[in-house]
């Protein structure tokens, strides 16, 4: 087991142990949150230098300037380093805060849709933004700033979400079923024009455990279709394309 340090939030007092909950991924920030904060740390030492050029009664204004940014940095990086989004078979969360602790959860049933934000510095860096959509918009939860492998980490809420069994399996596209001739293997349907009303119904076939029956066949019923109309004869008069009306046969 990894050692982890007194600055962790350590998420697994955070699990329904008694339910077979365990943790699937544990995001913590990406080190691009922190660039920010240390470049304040970094600022800090050449403002505390002003103190050689300020006047003698003034030579506290650096001083509190410079630990204003120490203090303002180091909280930032502590409060980025306290703060872990959570991926288990049940639920997402997201743990954070130094003092005061806050937790907010989503239940995996609640997930309608992830949205992975890559801005180009995000693209160049390996980062990115989560947006969740859920049933009911949950408190910081909508947004997770600053993750590592974004798209890798949607690929695996994806496949919890569809391990758990919350999302049945994709109905086949059209297109899908146009590779199924005469001879397809998938199933030995066919189509019921219904006559005339123009409404068909695929029926019949084995769909080997699909939604719906490939077209392998189509039946029309054609016996009340006269097909004398269609000869032509002394009484049945040919169309002449130059005149545009119909001429007799010689």
């Amino acid at each position: 087991m990894s050692r982890r340090g007194f600055f962790d939030p350590h998420v697994e007092q955070y699990l329904i142990a008694d339910e077979g909950e365990v943790v699937i991924d544990e995001v913590a920030k990406h080190w691009a949150a922190i660039v920010t904060p240390v470049l304040e740390l970094i600022a800090a030492v050449p403002v505390l230098l002003l103190v050689g050029l300020m006047p003698s009664q003034l030579y506290w204004l650096p001083i509190a300037g410079a630990l204003f940014l120490v203090v303002n940095g180091g909280w930032r990086i502590l409060q980025a380093q306290m703060d872990r989004f959570v991926i288990t078979n049940m639920r997402v969360f997201r743990v954070h805060g130094i003092l005061t602790r806050h937790i907010a959860t989503m239940p995996i049933t609640r997930i309608l849709d992830i949205s992975v934000k890559r801005p180009i510095i995000g693209r160049i860096f390996g980062f990115g933004h989560f947006i969740f959509e859920s049933a009911a918009q949950d408190q910081g939860l909508r947004e997770i700033r600053f993750v590592g492998s974004p798209n890798a980490r949607g690929l695996t809420i994806q496949r919890v979400i569809q391990r758990s069994g919350l999302r049945g399996g994709m109905r086949a596209d059209a297109r899908d079923y146009a590779q199924f001739g005469p001879g397809g293997r998938r199933g030995s349907g066919k189509v019921d024009t219904g006559g005339d009303t123009g409404r068909g119904d695929i029926v019949g076939g084995d769909t080997g455990g699909g939604d719906t029956a490939p077209i392998t066949t189509i039946q029309a019923d054609t016996s009340h279709i006269d097909t004398a109309a269609w000869s032509v004869s002394a009484d049945n008069p040919a169309w002449d394309p130059k005149s545009g009306d119909t001429q007799p046969l010689a």
